[in-house]
């Protein structure tokens, strides 16, 4: 097993690892600084594509934490990385916010109505029953299906509400096309991250607070790997499945050099 002192480059999770509920995690602030201290190259990883990584370094900044735009990977921008490397100067139909508009347009995407290669939904507030109903007309049509993230359902203050997962899920029973997923628990999205720091996985580690997708992606990425109890993720959880992070600590605050 790898040496955490042999880690020299770092993901970590967003929600339940560094903030849970706009509130920074202990520890999380200092880990931070830590990292720049010792110059360790870090990325923050969220499955959220609605926000470009301006809004959320801001929101960050907003809950006591520093965390630079460039310093941040959503589900978003390593779908637009991927659909660059796949089809250069394509087109997309798009349903989603911000996050994942701005991410397509800075990857040189036109976004259309009319035979685009792509139909991507992402994260959003609002789903239309007519953008859902062009979206399944499209793919009918012949245009790839990309989803950003697989999460059927987002946090909200009334508690659950439908995600990107669950709309996907809607198309793909009207449309019977599956579509590709992108962000975590497709190891693309850590390698994505990795290209963009320069690391390796051999000496590169993954912070998450959950089994199915930091963890299990993390593992097949080839990194170290290492659960927080801060967020979704009990012990009873972790003996629900077959494979088992590196490490398991209470908080971020654990790997504060003492």
């Amino acid at each position: 097993m790898r040496n955490r002192g042999e880690i020299e480059c770092w993901l970590t999770d967003m929600d339940g690892v560094l903030v849970h509920e706009n509130n920074p995690v202990p520890g999380a602030a200092e880990l931070l600084q830590q990292w720049r201290e010792e110059g360790k190259p870090y990325l923050v990883l969220t499955n959220n594509s609605i926000f470009t990584p301006r809004d959320l370094s801001a929101r960050l900044r907003a809950s006591g934490l520093e965390v630079p735009e460039s310093a941040i990977w959503t589900s978003a921008l390593a779908t637009a990385d991927f659909l660059k490397e796949q089809v250069p100067g394509g087109s997309a139909f798009v349903i989603g916010e911000a996050g994942i508009t701005t991410a397509l347009h800075e990857a040189g995407f036109i976004m259309t109505e009319t035979d685009p290669d792509y139909v991507v939904i992402g994260e959003t507030r609002n789903y239309s029953f007519e953008a859902i109903t062009k979206a399944i007309r499209l793919i009918g049509n012949g245009s790839r299906f990309i989803a950003t993230n697989p999460d059927a359902t987002g946090p909200s203050a009334d508690g659950p509400m439908p995600a990107t997962g669950a709309v996907a899920a809607l198309i793909t029973k009207a449309t019977g096309r599956q579509p590709y997923i992108v962000g975590k628990p497709n190891p693309m999205m850590f390698r994505s991250a990795l290209n963009k720091i320069g690391a390796h996985s051999e000496t590169t580690g993954m912070i998450g607070d959950r089994m199915d997708t930091d963890i299990v992606a993390g593992i097949e990425a080839g990194l170290h790997t290492v659960l927080v109890l801060t967020g979704i993720s009990d012990q009873k959880e972790i003996d629900r499945y077959p494979f088992r992070p590196h490490e398991v600590l209470d908080s971020v605050a654990d790997l504060l050099n003492k």
